[in-house]
């Protein structure tokens, strides 16, 4: 980590300091362009990863390191600044995830509560909601088994984070291999069901999240069971 963020860093360094225009004047010469580009895609890859950077600090240590001059920091210096600035990033992150989990934790709870007022809704021993939307007639699955489902899944707030019915293909996958959620609400379905399946955090990706995901967030999804797949 942190040999990547060392050159990284220079990187960066090296487009923001190559770029000789002001923000408002636009580059003109072929060099200019092409050094502005740099630094702008450099910077656009490189904030994710050093993000509220002392960006005036950085262009003056790539230019003292092209012009040749002696750093005012030794190696040493420099690189427990780097581990240190990677431990306050760290840290900052934790901080982050934990304020976010509570938020989910607070919002799912009191989604789930008032979900599970609705008419229609059945709540199972381990906190899943279902909804029938409609009742197939086919056979149930078992964890064991491959399905084919069509799918689209939304956060509480309707943000739809996962959808297969947007990309126009349904999806082939074992039951034993998806979030616990799935597993059990999968097989309260016989085929050609559509469920609506409102899963808590601890049926979903808990605490951590996943992608899009946050933290403790309740997952609402929509699933139409298509088939089983034979193997």
């Amino acid at each position: 980590m942190k040999r990547q963020m060392m050159a990284a860093g220079l990187v960066v360094m090296a487009g923001m300091a190559l770029v000789a225009c002001d923000e408002q004047k636009k580059p003109k010469t072929v060099a200019e362009r092409a050094a502005y580009s740099i630094g702008y895609m450099t910077g656009k890859q490189s904030k994710p990863q050093a993000p509220n950077l002392e960006t005036d600090s950085f262009v003056a240590g790539f230019k003292d390191a092209y012009a040749g001059k002696q750093s005012p920091l030794s190696d040493k210096e420099m690189t427990d600044a780097l581990m240190a600035y990677e431990q306050q990033l760290r840290k900052e992150h934790e901080m982050a995830q934990k304020k976010n989990a509570l938020v989910g934790e607070s919002e799912g709870n009191a989604y789930l509560a008032q979900n599970a007022k609705k008419a229609g809704v059945k709540t199972t021993a381990s906190g899943l909601q279902y909804e029938v939307i409609t009742e197939g007639k086919g056979p149930k699955p078992t964890a064991s088994d491959v399905v084919r489902v069509h799918y689209e899944g939304k956060l509480v707030n309707g943000t739809v984070f996962d959808s297969s019915r947007q990309r126009g293909q349904p999806l082939e996958l074992p039951l034993k291999g998806v979030i616990p959620g799935w597993i059990e609400g999968i097989q309260l379905m016989p085929v050609g069901s559509r469920y609506k399946l409102t899963i808590p955090s601890k049926l979903g990706y808990g605490e951590e999240g996943a992608g899009p995901i946050p933290p403790n967030a309740v997952l609402v999804f929509d699933v139409e069971l298509l088939d089983i797949v034979k193997q």
